[in-house]
Parts: structure tokens; sequence; C-alpha cells
């Protein structure tokens, strides 16, 4: 009967090194040696039992993943596999990109398993505290301050990140799910822009008719413009019906029919008989271009805007506007939801912004002099 293998590992001391080195066999029987950077032996059989106990838990391979493992070598598999279309979209891609940009200096050499909390909190104070980077003729320099909602934007790619780096058992721990952001970002950013109906009239009367129709279509359907509207072909568009099919959008609650207003099928109809001969809604302006439809109307849109005499604020707000109409008009706030198309209710706050109005009318009705009116509610008495 063959001798029963040895599980428990050892410490046992190395020529040439001044620490204490261990000694165990994984869970395939592998044998693994490994320093446990101390001088000390109790130390090193803390170190070792620690070892064990991640071995049975099955933790083990995550944090030998995560010496060897450098946050650049990371990032590029991240970049690679998890951050590129399909799996995310092309904006996404670009924002990590960017991101990616500030964080290799600061964290690139570095292992997975060194990247501490206080490494964090180091990098989140820095970038509050340093300039904007601006590139000029005469090379980088920094000016003013960086908004604290680009360095939280920063830290959620970066959580992310290391998020991925835990399913895949590449980390043990995310050392940013400690770390709490010091400014609130909600106070930061600014506050949607609500379209009112004359703002609407002068852009409309300045804009082109295809960013005539875009701004109609999104005012009155709620459209997602680069994700929903500007892909969209014309056979999604039933115009018997008057119902728009949405095949691809941001979240799975966006996909599904959405029904026109007696405007939207105004629009939709005349941008497909303004545009013969192709099958996609907005097809491009140009010859040049990766896509075979309108990829981006931000130009036309800023334009618009400046000869209009509006204050600047994204396409993407006329959802805002989509969303506070509907409020005004006294649609429930569950039903506003599903018309914008989202999962969680609460993303409702920041969409509409009819509350606020429906309050003040409420407050100019209010009676200050209400308890010193004679009593004419209640029983009558009996004579």
């Amino acid at each position: 009967m063959a001798r029963p293998r040895n599980t428990g590992g050892k410490v046992y001391p190395r020529d040439g090194s001044a620490f204490w080195w261990v000694t165990y066999r994984a869970r395939d029987g592998h044998r693994i040696r490994e320093s446990s950077e101390t001088a000390d032996r109790e130390e090193a059989e803390r170190f070792l039992r620690e070892r064990l106990a991640a071995r049975d838990e099955g933790r083990l391979p995550a944090i030998l993943s995560s010496k060897t493992l450098t946050f650049d070598e990371w990032m590029d598999w991240f970049l690679e596999k998890r951050s590129k279309p399909p799996c995310r979209s092309e904006k996404t891609h670009h924002q990590n990109l960017n991101a990616a940009k500030l964080l290799r200096p600061v964290f690139g050499a570095m292992r997975l398993s060194e990247i501490t909390p206080e490494a964090v909190e180091n990098y989140i104070e820095t970038r509050l505290t340093e300039g904007k980077r601006i590139n000029t003729k005469f090379g980088l320099i920094r000016q003013g301050r960086v908004k604290p909602a680009t360095v939280h934007q920063e830290f959620r790619v970066f959580r992310h990140i290391l998020n991925v780096a835990i399913r895949q058992k590449k980390l043990e721990t995310n050392p940013c799910s400690i770390v709490e952001f010091p400014v609130s970002v909600k106070n930061s950013t600014r506050k949607p822009h609500y379209m009112t109906l004359s703002e609407q009239t002068c852009i409309e009367f300045v804009a082109p008719s295809y960013l005539r129709h875009v701004i109609v279509i999104m005012t009155e359907m709620g459209l997602r413009p680069y994700r929903e509207l500007l892909p969209m072909l014309k056979s999604q568009v039933d115009l018997e019906n008057r119902v728009v099919h949405i095949s691809d959008s941001k979240t799975d609650n966006g996909i599904g029919d959405m029904p026109m207003t007696e405007p939207a099928y105004a629009a939709f109809k005349e941008q497909i008989e303004q545009t013969p001969g192709s099958d996609y809604l907005f097809p491009r302006l140009t010859e040049r271009g990766s896509k075979p439809y309108l990829c981006s109307v931000k130009k036309a849109w800023s334009t618009a805007l400046r000869r209009s005499k509006v204050p600047h604020f994204s396409l993407y707000e006329l959802r805002h506007t989509f969303a506070t109409r509907l409020s005004s008009g006294g649609v429930a706030d569950r039903f506003v939801t599903e018309m914008l198309r989202q999962g969680d209710a609460e993303v409702f706050k920041r969409y509409s912004q009819a509350k606020l109005n429906m309050m003040r009318e409420a407050l100019d009705k209010l009676d200050r002099r209400a308890n010193e009116h004679e009593r004419s509610f209640g029983t009558a008495r009996l004579n």
C-alpha cells in the first residue's frame, strides 16, 4: 500500500535568501514553492497556513495570479477581450481607452496584488487637485481643475477592470470596493436641460431637415439618438400601424415596439420620402464614412443651437424633455419609466423635471389663512 501524500506543506530556509520559503501542493497535486517574504519563522508558518486555507477554499489560483500579473498586462487583456464591440459599445470602449491612458502611468508596473486602497485614494486625490491636460502647439499644459465627474468616471472604469479580474480568478479582492469617493458627484454634475416649446421652434427653424426630424422624433417618442434612431432601417418603421420596432438598444428593456404620435409620424414619413434608394432612415450625407448611416449630428446640433441663440445642451437631453412633457401631462411615473424603456425606476428621477413645476403650482394654492376661516365643514348639529 502506497504511503499517503503529505498535503500539509512545510517551511524551510533557502540558500542565498534571507527569507523563509514554503512548499505545498495545489489541488491538482502540483508542488508550489514561494517565498514568505519574512525572516520570522512564525510569520512564515502563518503565511503557509493562509496559503493552505486558500487552497482548500479554492482561492489559491487568484492569489498566485495576482502576485505575477501586472496591471499593464491585465489592462491589455481587458481592452482586447472585454472592452471592444460586441462585448461593449464603441463609446464605452473609447471611455475605457481614455481611462487607461491615465491609469497606466500610475498602476501599470504594479502587480495586481500590490494595488491597495491607499494607492487608489492617492490617485483620486491627485486627479482632483491637478489641472486639466490640454495639448497645445507648445506641448502639454495643465489649466483649471478636473471635474469630479471626470475622475469618478475613471474610478468606475478602474473598479470594473478589477471586478473582471476577480471573476477571471486573477485577483482575490477589489481594493476599490472599500474606497469612498471624496466628492459628491450628484452636486457637481450639471442638471439636464428641459427644452421649452419656444426653444424647439427656434432650433427647428434653423436646423437642416434631417436634424429637424431627429428633434421631433426624440421629443415625441424619447428614442436614444445614437443607438436606436440614427442606425434605424426603414423596414423597422411601420407607417400603416404607426409603430416603430427597436431591434437594438442600450438595455434589454429598450428592445420592442414603440407607437408614434402624429408629429412623429409626419417626421418619419417625410424623412423616408427625402431619402429614396437607401435602406437606412438616416443615410450618411457624404461618400466618406465607415458606416452606411449617419453616425453623428453633434456638429449640426451645435450649429443649430448657436444660430437659434439657445444655450448649448446635448442632443441626448431631448429624452429628458420627452419624460418631462409626459409627467406634465399627468402620466404616472411608472408608465413614464416604461415609455423611456428603462430597467430601473430610479433613473426616471434624472429624466423628468416636471415634479418641481407641479410642486410650485401646488404651493401657489397655499391658503395662509386656513385656520382663520369660519368652520364650514363637518357634521351639522341637530336642532
